[in-house]
């Protein structure tokens, strides 16, 4: 399914592009940008953002490490001091 007209990326090229970062990175954050840069795009008018984003959420490979959970929290606590 096209995901953006504008740059012609499809659901399979997100899921695609999220597997590549997951295994080339396992404990990387994926960013929308990100996947743009992977796909060697950019964004344009920002109207497929919403299915985009539906999309990324979509992948399994998306989730973020157990170990990298609940590093804000752990940083804001950390500067309380």
């Amino acid at each position: 399914m096209i995901v953006c007209h504008c740059r012609n990326i499809t659901d399979d090229d997100i899921h695609s592009a999220i597997d590549w970062m997951r295994r080339a990175d396992p404990e990387t954050l994926i960013t929308p940008g990100k996947v743009y840069r992977a796909l060697g795009k950019s964004a344009d008018c920002g109207g497929c953002m919403p299915l985009f984003l539906s999309t990324m959420r979509s992948s399994a490979a998306l989730q973020i490490p157990a170990e990298l959970r609940g590093l804000r929290n752990a940083s804001a606590v950390g500067g309380q001091d």
